[in-house]
């Protein structure tokens, strides 16, 4: 029992109360199947054995001593699964001999593993649906995935799996109902679609990554990146266990779509789906109860259901279903759902605490200038009203979905400005009162507030301001402006807090001229140390190092070095301590500075020539925001000038002739010609930079550490 307690599974109640059968062994009402075989009896499990009980924990028992050989382990696991046929159900559901199971099916070869499901098909359903035998279920088809790129067992494993999909489309909605019915229906979803049964982006849960993708942050999955994942699945049965899902009466769709545990069986389904148009425009429709003889049509979206629809958006269950629809919806049923469903509704909605959600969902997969445009027109003026009312998430989209389409940027900047303070205030309040977004709404009188000691930065603001600094700088004046003015200890206290850090990270990174950022680098003199011993600090540090000056890149140096001890057992700290190069600072001061010299000037010739062609070509890269030469490319562009001219003297003569010669042929050959190679040598020279800029690798591992979303 003990060992079954650390299998409880997430998202599972605790109590046996929402288990399939009752202190009596009978099933309850939610396995039946369905209602129009209502003379059929319930099912009723029966106890087991003794002498099965017996033989089982026998199994368990020497298994537990360890004195099974491998050889002989998948043969002991056969036999034993052949004792189970015929009494599948009583033992998967039995609270002891069900762990025994699990070995057994993990442990066995694919053809006792498909046997032994084929005998529990018909009763699959009742299987999932109990506290012990949904454990049972999912080792089954986790051990079924082990098997499936074996193509002499794939055939076996399809048939076995149809069996099972058969009975559950008879009656999916109460298996999808329950709450250890839905995480087995999902894990099969995955099963046929080949991708990780364990996968969190596919059973639901929306965290960090989907607000990332929301923000700009990562590249959504159904771009396409994450197509290697996939493995060989089972389509024909996916569609087949999907159409039966929704194939069910209107009455039940409505119980089904305002239910948590059969919501997230849907958005698995969809984001399965994803990418396949045809059965998405099948499917989405008749979820949001739409005429199944309108599709034959061509209509999509019936006004008939818009009422209803936009207030079931406040329930949070259909709130969650509502924002993956918007998220995998083919273009032309985004637009029927905005123009039809969600227009004029978005305000109201975003007043909402469930319903904002799906209007940050539709801002963030906005596909068009003019779908923003419509956006903006009745949320840009509400600004201030969204941020009283606690809902920064939609103006954090708001300006991501700008930003992705190049379209009122100074409009969302301005907007910004506008309800965070008025005109006539000083613009140097405007960062700390977005640091700080709650705390300054809250406030009995905001012309009173003040940066509040030892409060946690808001996630939301540190987010809207990243997202700010990475538009161009002429919009964001007033922001370059408030953070340079910010005293030195504020500027301290947020480069302690992770939130705050990546703010000044990302001002940092912006285009604001260098000697802004200089500004705001010289009030973290003599803090650079404690910095670095934090994670999320160390970052801030290698920033300030890359932004600095030669003297301030020393002042960085030299602080480091007096930590250096206690800074390499940290384990961001040998990574930053050579990146500064601090070694050679410590053993050769004079040949430490004249190499970072060579470095600064190697990245000004080099920004000089290809920087504002490669700003505007690569705005969609980010190249103002993220793209910072590497230590090796600058060492390789400031080597190359050095080994250059030690060559002059001893090759004038040769270049000279040589330079004749280029000329004649260039005069013969015309200057197109220059032209092309002059392009491909900027093409080159603008891919190496842009590949050194790339985000560092070990950020990544440390985002949920630095900035809790």
């Amino acid at each position: 029992m003990g060992k079954k307690a650390k299998k409880e599974r997430d998202g599972y109640k605790k109590d046996a109360s929402r288990s399939a059968t009752d202190e009596t062994g009978k099933f309850k009402r939610s396995f039946m199947y369905h209602n129009n075989s209502d003379s059929q009896a319930p099912l009723i499990r029966k106890q087991v054995e003794p002498e099965t009980a017996k033989y089982f924990s026998e199994i368990a028992d020497l298994f537990e001593s360890q004195g099974v050989d491998v050889e002989e382990r998948s043969v002991i696991c056969g036999n034993a699964l052949e004792e189970a046929r015929g009494k599948e159900l009583e033992l998967a559901t039995d609270y002891i001999i069900s762990n025994t199971l699990e070995t057994l099916l993990d442990g066995c070869n694919v053809d006792n593993l498909c046997s032994f499901l084929q005998g529990c098909a018909n009763v699959f359903p009742a299987i999932a649906m109990d506290r012990s035998g949904s454990h049972v279920a999912e080792t089954a088809f986790k051990s079924l995935a082990r098997h499936v790129q074996d193509t002499e067992a794939y055939t076996i494993i399809e048939e076995t799996l149809e069996m099972i999909c058969k009975v559950i489309v008879v009656n999916p909605v109460d298996l999808m109902c329950n709450c250890y019915g839905s995480h087995v229906l999902r894990s099969f979803l995955c099963l046929c679609k080949g991708v990780p049964l364990d996968s969190s982006e596919f059973h639901g849960t929306k965290g960090s990554k989907a607000l990332a993708e929301r923000l700009n942050f990562k590249v959504s999955h159904l771009d396409g990146n994450d197509s290697w994942q996939f493995q060989q699945g089972f389509p024909n049965l996916l569609k087949l266990l999907v159409s039966g899902m929704v194939n069910c009466t209107m009455e039940d769709m409505k119980s089904i779509l305002l239910d948590q545990y059969s919501s997230l069986v849907l958005q698995t389904a969809l984001k399965l789906l994803a990418g396949d148009d045809q059965e998405l425009l099948q499917m989405i429709p008749v979820i949001l109860g739409c005429n199944k003889l309108d599709l034959v049509k061509g209509k999509f979206i019936d006004t008939i259901i818009v009422g209803e629809t936009v207030e079931a958006m406040k329930e949070t269950a259909f709130s969650h279903l509502m924002e993956v629809i918007l998220e995998v919806a083919p273009e032309s049923l985004y637009n029927d759902m905005f123009t039809k469903l969600l227009k004029n509704s978005l305000f109201e909605l975003s007043s909402h605490h469930c319903g904002n959600f799906v209007v940050q969902a539709l801002i963030s997969h906005a596909r068009t200038k003019d779908q923003i445009e419509m956006i903006w027109e009745e949320l840009g003026l509400k600004f201030a009203d969204l941020l009283e009312m606690g809902r920064s998430g939609i103006i954090a989209s708001l300006i991501a979905a700008c930003q992705r389409l190049q379209t009122h940027e100074y409009k969302c900047c301005e907007a910004l400005t506008t309800a965070v303070g008025s005109k006539e205030e000083n613009s140097k309040f405007i960062v700390p009162r977005i640091l700080f977004l709650d705390s300054y709404f809250s406030h009995h009188d905001k012309s009173c507030w003040n940066w509040p000691v030892g409060a946690k930065i808001h996630v939301m603001g540190s987010l809207i301001l990243q997202a700010i600094f990475k538009f161009q700088t002429e919009w964001v004046q007033p922001y370059v402006l408030s953070i340079t003015s910010m005293g030195t200890e504020h500027v301290l206290e947020a480069a302690k807090d992770a939130r705050g850090a990546r703010v000044i990270e990302a001002f940092l990174a912006s285009d604001a001229s260098t000697k802004q950022k200089r500004r705001l680098v010289v009030k973290l003199r003599g803090h650079f140390g404690v910095l670095a011993m934090q994670l999320s600090g160390s970052f801030t540090v290698e920033k300030c190092f890359s932004a600095g000056g030669l003297s301030q890149k020393e002042s960085i140096a030299s602080e480091l070095l007096a930590v250096r001890a206690e800074l390499s057992k940290t384990k961001q700290g040998p990574h930053l301590l050579r990146k500064l190069d601090i070694d050679r600072y410590s053993t050769n001061p004079d040949q430490w500075r004249s190499k970072q010299t060579s470095k600064e000037s190697a990245y000004n010739e080099f920004y000089a020539a290809f920087g504002p062609t490669v700003s505007k070509s690569t705005k969609n890269n980010k190249f103002l925001s993220d793209a910072s030469m590497d230590t090796s490319e600058l060492e390789e562009l400031s080597t190359k000038k050095e080994r250059d001219s030690s060559l002059t003297s001893t090759s004038m003569l040769d270049d000279t002739s040589a330079d004749k010669k280029m000329k004649k042929k260039r005069k013969r050959e015309g200057a197109s010609e220059d032209a092309v190679s002059s392009n491909k040598a900027v093409e080159r020279a603008v891919q190496n930079f842009l590949s050194s800029g790339q985000p560092d690798k070990r950020r990544h591992g440390a985002s949920k550490q630095r900035l809790k979303i």
